[in-house]
């Protein structure tokens, strides 16, 4: 039994959803997609500037290996993400969800200015990737507690009636992020010489990205907390929230990412590895791979809303198991198509098609997360599931695409893969509560696992 002195009680830790006005909810929306929106900008156009970033970084190494080296790079940051989950979830539980997103902008930012100005291997040698590496693990662990700060605010701003709606915005950010790095990307591309945008091309997305900091630190400053804790409570001494959600909450966590394995494995099949695919395996040009990227972005944001009202309607679990049991129906189908007929329109078709099963199993998933919780250990407990699944399945999905697809010499590997991980993720869904319509704070008031 935990005294007051280890955690906050019902009454100092208040619940803000219930005071937040429609108005409120609207400026939460905004700001949160907004300042994630930059910090997924940010944090993806690494993967879309893979090719080159490999001729610059590992030259010594022939284009398979200059390619598996980058992306091996691009999941490197993902080794970060669950120590910069435990970490920044934990200072959101403590300190406040705003001052944790307002961390991780100005880290993001650090990140981009490492790439932005790194001198190339032929200028400084080995140094040149190491300092790359170093900034993606500063970029992973900033993007570890974005996601699980930024979602449990938006959900504890909610209705138990649009709690879907509101954390769907979580996702619709990313869409926004990653359309806008496909969209800078590709016009870069499209406009300059292949021998400029090697030459200093590749480096203006993420000076673009530095104004995160600034742009971040203004939207964010007009957020409204959700979390507010009597000051006495806040000096006295509290038990570790990753010791309380590891111990109290252990089954939830790993049946939580058990279920996270099939989102976040397609999420960066799709969206991060399909340009390099389409470019090196269908011979399409590399605008024609971002354009598509984009789409994937802009379905997402456009979807996504929609997606997260239908599940405050239908429930969570029913729209993840069907979503994900037509996705893995149509992943090898859509692949056997595109190697058969690699045309643009063929490609833009089947992201499509896979983006729409895409957004709808994400959605409701990345709300059940925060709802699983009890609300002083909420962020962690978010971070910790959401950081911990992405960074073993999701950020090395490229790498693993490329690897399978060079080892067993077929170009439709990386669907096989996709459909086994779609598949295992439903065992997950079996373990899980859906809490829609339920008042959480009521459901996890301090409950055990």
């Amino acid at each position: 039994m935990n005294t007051p002195a280890s955690r906050p009680t019902p009454s100092s830790v208040s619940t803000a959803s219930s005071a937040s006005s429609p108005a409120r909810r609207r400026q939460t929306i905004v700001a949160t997609t907004i300042g994630n929106g930059l910090e997924f900008f940010d944090f993806t156009v690494y993967g879309f500037l893979a090719l080159v970033i490999g001729k610059l970084f590992f030259p010594t190494f022939s284009s398979y290996g200059q390619l598996l080296l980058t992306v091996a790079s691009f999941g490197v940051g993902f080794i970060m993400r669950p120590l910069g989950g435990i970490v920044i979830g934990a200072y959101a539980d403590r300190a406040g969800r705003k001052k944790a997103m307002t961390l991780t902008i100005f880290l993001m930012a650090l990140g981009c200015a490492l790439i932005a100005f790194t001198p190339t291997y032929a200028s400084i040698g080995v140094a040149a990737p190491l300092i790359i590496v170093l900034a993606r693990l500063i970029q992973g662990f900033s993007a570890g507690g974005e996601v699980g700060a930024s979602t449990t605010l938006l959900v504890e701003h909610a209705t138990p009636a649009n709690r879907g709606y509101m954390a769907s915005w979580q996702f619709a950010s990313q869409g926004l992020g990653v359309m806008l790095g496909a969209v800078v990307v590709g016009g870069l591309t499209f406009s300059l010489s292949t021998e400029a945008m090697q030459s200093w091309g590749w480096r203006v997305p993420f000076v673009i990205g530095m104004a995160i900091a600034p742009v971040g630190m203004y939207i964010r400053r007009h957020l409204e907390e959700s979390l507010h804790i009597a000051p006495e409570d806040a000096k006295a001494p509290r038990e570790s929230s990753l010791k309380i959600v590891c111990t109290q909450h252990g089954r939830k966590v790993l049946a939580a990412i058990l279920t996270l394995v099939g989102g976040t494995t397609a999420a960066y099949v799709v969206t991060f590895y399909m340009p390099t695919y389409a470019v090196r395996e269908l011979g399409l040009t590399p605008s024609v791979a971002l354009f598509g990227a984009a789409l994937t972005g802009l379905i997402s944001f456009a979807l996504a809303p929609l997606v997260g009202k239908w599940s405050d309607i239908v429930g969570r679990k029913p729209l993840i198991l069907w979503s994900r049991v037509a996705l893995a129906i149509l992943i090898y189908p859509g692949f056997l198509w595109l190697n058969a007929s690699p045309t643009p329109a063929v490609l833009f078709i089947v992201l499509g098609v896979l983006s729409v099963g895409l957004v709808a199993q994400t959605v409701p998933g990345i709300t059940m997360l925060p709802e699983m919780f009890p609300k002083a250990v909420r962020a962690s407990g978010m971070s910790l599931v959401y950081s911990v699944g992405v960074a073993l399945f999701g950020g090395f999905a490229p790498f693993i695409s490329t690897w399978l697809l060079n080892a067993t010499g077929s170009k439709l590997a990386p669907a096989w893969y996709l459909v086994a991980m779609t598949l295992v993720s439903l065992l997950g869904l079996i373990w899980l509560r859906d809490h829609t319509g339920r008042d959480i704070d009521a459901d996890n008031a301090y409950a055990a696992a």
